[in-house]
């Protein structure tokens, strides 16, 4: 199958950022692309590149994109942003201006996973973009109180030591740290991934380690 990498810039106010994307398969075979949204927010795309093998059974391309301040897009600067920068209509902003760069406006699929699921969902709602074709929803939320609430239960259930550490670097905004960072494995481990994790799974959880900026902001 066919790969191409790019990357398309984003203009939000005076500054200009870049989107980064790769295309598996070719645009001009005559399907609808399927584009995918990844999680987090903040959770660079890797973890969802099985799906590159529908282009290969059903020749559909795939479109596959970092959100702007992870992975290979444009995360330079984004730490210094107040709260306020980052919303969800900055997020569909930047699904927009991608798909405009592509030429797959009138005519296209979304894959949205946790975070990507409601962004796609709120895309569609809220922009109703009369070239979205189909609508696939995984693992997303409906409701952020919700998912708070129940996110809370699941830390409440950790061993006292383990969440307080977790309560406290986030407080202290000191998510940067190896006990941190070792803290929240062990959640990871319970409750997002329990088998062993596959490779693309640690790159993407660790490229928000990295750059905690977007998960932790929103």
């Amino acid at each position: 199958m066919s790969e191409i990498t790019g990357k398309v810039d984003f203009k939000v106010g005076n500054d200009t950022y870049q989107t980064w994307y790769k295309i598996v398969g070719d645009l001009a075979s005559g399907a609808h692309p399927l584009i995918v949204l990844h999680g987090g927010p903040g959770i660079s795309h890797e973890y969802m590149t099985p799906l590159a093998e529908i282009n290969n059974k059903c020749n559909i391309p795939i479109i596959f994109y970092d959100q702007i301040g992870i992975g290979k897009s444009s995360f330079e600067g984004v730490a210094e942003k107040p709260k306020e920068f980052w919303t969800v209509d900055l997020f569909m902003d930047e699904l927009e201006n991608l798909i405009a760069h592509l030429g797959v406006q009138n005519g296209f699929a979304l894959v949205g996973h946790s975070w990507g699921a409601m962004l796609g969902a709120h895309y569609a709602s809220h922009r109703h973009p009369v070239g979205l074709k189909h609508l696939i929803l995984t693992s997303g939320a409906p409701s952020m109180a919700l998912w708070e609430k129940s996110t809370r239960q699941l830390l409440n259930a950790l061993p006292t030591d383990v969440r307080e550490a977790i309560e406290k670097h986030e407080k202290d905004r000191t998510t940067d740290s190896p006990e941190y960072q070792q803290m929240m494995g062990m959640f990871y481990e319970k409750h997002v991934c329990k088998t062993p994790w596959p490779k693309v799974m640690e790159t993407s959880f660790g490229a928000m380690m990295q750059n905690p900026t977007v998960y932790h902001t929103m």
